[in-house]
């Protein structure tokens, strides 16, 4: 571990626990905005920019994929020299790349820089579960997670409606410069109210070496590999309905008038599942808690890829079934995220950058698939819920040797095994 100095220490004063979400919330929902406020305007940019069928869609997974790629890195660089600088990289290149995607005139180039500006802002959904991190572990996390998430998730339920509002009186570039203003805001909150979290103790080398080391000890560890995979593969089939949503409401149900609304409305079982989740994980454990929701959104998967097999689904049976499906991976998100970090505190942003980095290229691979494969109708986009559902449930049964539901208690046998034990 190296000696070396930590970055200083820059505002005066140490945030609230309430301060902490809200803003960690709004770090993460930057990227939220950057896809969910385009999925109005895809057709328009296709249309403009000559993208032919579902290739529209590339606008969002090539975002996805490079902020996969892009998560490799930042975890590294925040155990070295803070979370603060590396949070100012990203929200730079945030703004400036955004601004860029305003002016393009080709849709290739437009492809290429959302590729760069997702790799370029990866630490954004790294470095605040590495903060969340330094401060609390255990169930308290999950708690706090579950909270941030909750806020985070009223991002993409209103950013459709903001860019479907910005193309009533602009052009879809505006949305873009949309983007460049609220990283900007989110950097100045950052600057003025966010202190070093990076301790002494914790820092470590940013040798090759000591990074693929960290790395590998992040996903070595059977306790915590199998919640990575699960949950990267469950959020891949969400991905998925992103990149296809656009067509699906629009085209295929033929509300592309309320699309912005129908949007929303399948993401707020999402918000309810965090908001119940912060007041209940601690007493019940984020293992009890998150199996229960694996195996309900395996069960949703089954009746959502029955409805669509008839050939006769309509919106009314579609959407329902998916806030259903988004409630359980709000259940899931917070909890397995936890579960993983748990053990890493003194490598918490490596373990939080090789995490994030498995959970967002998974996701952008599937979600690419999943979102070519559209055929016109949900159909599917419900076979990957449910396939991936079922080898999700059989990572986590790799991880806890087979058996669900461990009482919180029975969980400090790992304690001995891995060490910082603090619930679940």
């Amino acid at each position: 571990m190296a000696t070396s100095e930590p970055s200083p220490q820059v505002t005066p004063r140490t945030l609230g626990e309430r301060e902490l979400v809200v803003l960690m919330a709004l770090l993460m929902s930057l990227q939220a905005f950057g896809i969910d406020s385009m999925l109005p305007a895809l057709g328009i940019m296709g249309d403009e920019l000559g993208a032919a069928g579902n290739d529209r869609q590339y606008v969002i997974s090539s975002y996805f994929l490079g902020a996969g790629l892009g998560a490799f890195f930042p975890g590294a660089f925040a155990d070295k020299f803070g979370r603060r600088p590396v949070l100012f990289v990203g929200l730079a290149s945030y703004v400036l790349l955004s601004l860029a995607c305003a002016l393009v005139t080709r849709f290739d180039v437009l492809i290429a820089l959302r590729f760069v500006q997702g790799i370029a802002c990866a630490g954004l959904s790294v470095v605040p579960a590495a903060i969340v991190r330094d401060h609390v572990g255990g169930d308290r996390m999950a708690r706090l997670m579950s909270l941030i998430m909750m806020i985070f998730l009223i991002v993409p339920i209103i950013a459709p409606a903001i860019g479907q509002l910005i193309l009533m009186v602009a052009d879809w570039r505006a949305i873009f410069g949309a983007m460049a203003i609220a990283g900007g805001a989110v950097a100045v909150w950052v600057w003025l109210r966010l202190p070093e979290t990076l301790t002494e103790a914790n820092t470590q080398d940013i040798r090759p070496i000591t990074i693929l080391r960290n790395m590998k000890e992040a996903l070595s560890l059977r306790i915590s590999v199998g919640y990575v995979i699960g949950s990267a593969l469950v959020f891949g089939s969400l991905f998925g309905f992103l990149n296809s949503s656009q067509q699906l409401i629009a085209e295929s149900f033929g509300a592309g008038d309320y699309f912005a609304l129908i949007f929303g409305a399948s993401i707020i079982g999402m918000v309810l599942a965090n908001f119940t989740n912060s007041r209940i994980v601690e007493r019940y454990g984020a293992r009890r808690v998150g199996h229960a929701a694996l195996i309900g959104f395996l069960l949703v998967s089954l009746v959502q890829l029955w409805s669509a097999s008839s050939g006769e689904q309509t919106l009314w049976e579609f959407v329902p079934l998916l806030s259903l499906s988004m409630a359980m991976l709000g259940f899931v998100g917070a909890n397995f995220s936890s579960i993983a970090m748990q053990p890493f505190q003194h490598i918490a942003g490596a373990a939080s950058s090789i995490q994030a980095s498995i959970r967002m290229t998974t996701g952008a691979v599937m979600g690419a698939a999943i979102g070519q494969a559209y055929d016109g109708t949900a159909l599917p986009l419900a076979q990957s819920m449910v396939i991936c559902s079922v080898v999700a449930l059989g990572f986590v049964l790799y991880s806890e040797r087979g058996k669900l539901f461990r009482r919180p208690s029975q969980a400090k046998r790992y304690q001995k095994m891995y060490g910082n034990y603090e619930g679940g």
